[in-house]
């Protein structure tokens, strides 16, 4: 965010509007003992109490239903005729979710999650596009998590950590508009912050409001489409805010009458509960104020990984590239090869356990072929661009066992070579295409007659800025190629003729910036081109032939049944339409996934089955 814009939001928030009109407040349900409240529906409403622990009421707050215990802190999502609740069990030092059917009026098992390392001093849940159920947790000393606790209405029968997540070190409240996968959260002298909820999204935050004022506090939150209503305890003033594109902007505030130490703060349309917590007492008012709403972000449709990859060995940015080799006799035997830029080759099975790993130095991208002449043997071919030496590191791979053997290295020109992918026409002579980040592509024909590798330069073409991502169609000897901040080439992949760039798609709505791994699935039925939108850690699917139909987007998401994550922040990725078995009758897709959570770990790969992606496009 520019610095200008910073400023006219703490100018915004500091300044105001001159008048705040009061909000008439009447006491309600007098005799209940509440810490945090929440509506259940029109008529019932929940409340949390140190003393009469979860309490269901009715709109006069007579007792319906109770959960015993000691609780703060309330948040709630209904899911079809049950309501799914999150609390503090004060006694355990523990988040607590619970299931409750207000039609029968009875609460279900609850869920615990485990005793953290730090005084937990709010929470709030979130439910995403697939129905998975997430709770926030906002600690002391900045200390955040997001855990995954239920899909649909069931809760899971053991919360998963998915990610930590630093927050205000005075942070106590929060809300998660799940619509605009936005949580909002509250620091207490400075003002209120929005994060990104999803969790596949990076760790960033921007502010709705900040302040710089003593006279000023930041309290508790209440969302509705498009807006943040935000209480001020010390004015015992709302502030409501309204989301303008990439800022926030305040409109007329309400003051609370009467109110000498609001705390808490809940909604349902229009009708506001809040309490004071100088009386203890809870209050009820209607908010005349509606924001506007705002179009947010199109929801792409998800497919989930059934199998992922060990981490790879080092932290940080590390595993870019996948590669699929065919076992020629046994396709379950199959690997799946990946590169670590910060160490090497590694090969893993389809269940994405690690088999061999290579430390050959700082491999970007990797492709593989079938039958190169390596001396008086034939073996399949692997090669992967080498930072390290800014070369093409050869691999061969042994048709019986799918052993990989280091086969040698040819060096190339290139100042900071980057991408790499391999073309085989029907004549059978393997070429390597690597690129330069500054958009040189240098062109090789590879050998090795007598056991020695070489490379023969044939063809050299450049494109106006940093590509990376390539992929070669050795049927229609075509080669697409992707310059990450323009859009995907396409161009003749023949050493002997003009490399003419044809535009497949163009960076906009649809593929955003960076554009990373391309790959292809070609089957009997269909040919397409698979691309990594990495700017919205999407993938699209377009047709393999002009006029490069697109047939739509879509996102990896989290898997909870398995345990696996989703996948973010996308390098590269591969795809293959040969029957491997089991979950792969119709053939892999694997994904680098950049974020790796639940439990956060180093970078590894995904593998979705390409079934999954044909019924959610609804592929022809």
């Amino acid at each position: 965010m520019r610095i200008s814009k910073l400023y006219l939001l703490i100018a915004l928030a500091t300044c105001g509007h001159a008048n705040a009109a009061d909000l008439a407040l009447s006491p309600w349900a007098p005799n209940l003992n509440a810490e945090a409240m929440a509506f259940v529906n029109t008529t019932q409403r929940l409340t949390a109490s140190p003393r009469d622990g979860l309490q269901l009421v009715d709109a006069k707050g007579t007792e319906l239903a109770r959960f015993n215990g000691n609780f703060t802190s309330l948040d709630t999502r209904a899911a079809g005729s049950q309501t799914l609740v999150a609390s503090l069990d004060n006694d355990r030092q523990q988040a607590l979710l619970i299931s409750l059917d207000a039609s029968a009026k009875t609460f279900g098992k609850p869920l615990y999650l485990p005793t953290r390392d730090y005084a937990v001093n709010g929470l709030c849940l979130y439910r995403d596009s697939a129905a998975n159920l997430f709770v926030f947790l906002v600690g002391e000393e900045g200390k955040g998590e997001q855990w995954l606790v239920g899909n649909g209405a069931t809760l899971l029968s053991e919360a998963q950590r998915v990610r930590g997540l630093p927050l205000p070190p005075s942070a106590e409240f929060c809300q998660v508009d799940d619509g605009a996968r936005r949580l909002v959260v509250n620091e207490t002298n400075v003002g209120w912050w929005a994060y990104p909820a999803h969790p596949e999204a990076d760790v960033k935050r921007t502010p709705v409001a900040l302040f710089d004022n003593p006279k000023r506090e930041a309290g508790a939150i209440a969302l509705v489409p498009g807006g943040v209503i935000a209480l001020d305890p010390k004015t015992a003033q709302l502030h409501l805010f309204q989301q303008s594109g990439e800022r926030w902007v305040e409109q007329p505030r309400l003051t609370l009458p009467g109110l000498k130490e609001p705390e808490q703060l809940t909604l349902n349309g229009q009708t506001l509960l809040v309490r004071d917590d100088d009386s203890g007492k809870l209050y009820q008012g209607t908010l005349n104020w509606k924001a506007k709403p705002v179009a947010g972000e199109p929801v792409l449709p998800e497919v989930t990984a059934v199998r992922q990859t060990d981490p790879v060995g080092r932290q940080g940015d590390a595993a870019d590239d996948p590669a699929i080799w065919i076992h020629p006799e046994q396709p379950s035997k199959s690997r799946v090869l990946g590169t670590n830029k910060k160490q090497g080759l590694l090969a893993y099975d389809l269940d994405g356990k690690l088999l061999q790993e290579l430390a050959v130095g700082r491999l970007n991208n990797v492709d593989v072929r079938p039958n190169f002449k390596f001396g008086a043997h034939t073996v399949d071919l692997a090669v992967a661009s080498n930072r390290d030496h800014n070369s093409l590191s050869l691999f061969s791979i042994d048709r019986k066992t799918g052993e990989l053997r280091e086969a040698g290295e040819v060096p190339t020109p290139l100042k900071a070579i980057y991408g790499i992918c391999l073309f085989q026409p029907a004549s059978g002579e393997i070429y390597a295409i690597a690129n330069d980040k500054d958009g040189t592509f240098l062109q090789y024909r590879l050998s090795a007659p007598d056991g020695r590798v070489q490379g023969e330069l044939v063809r050299q073409f450049k494109v106006d800025s940093q590509p990376e991502g390539c992929v070669a169609d050795d049927q229609r000897q075509r080669l697409f190629i992707g310059e990450e901040d323009v859009g995907v080439w396409a161009v003749d992949a023949r050493a002997d003729q003009p490399a003419k760039l044809t535009s497949v798609i163009k960076v906009g709505p649809q593929l955003h910036a960076d554009v990373e791994g391309l790959a292809l699935y070609q089957s009997d039925k269909r040919d397409y081109l698979v691309i990594s939108s990495q700017g919205n850690d999407s993938y699209l699917v377009v047709d393999a032939e002009p006029p490069f139909a697109i047939h739509g987007a879509f996102r990896v998401g989290l898997n909870a049944a398995a345990g696996i994550d989703g996948s973010s922040e996308t390098d590269g990725l591969e795809v293959t339409a040969i029957n491997l078995g089991g979950p792969w009758s119709q053939g892999m897709l694997v994904v680098q996934d950049g974020r790796k959570r639940m439990p956060e770990q180093a970078q590894n790969f995904k593998f979705v089955p390409w079934a999954d992606v044909t019924r959610t496009l609804k592929l022809p």
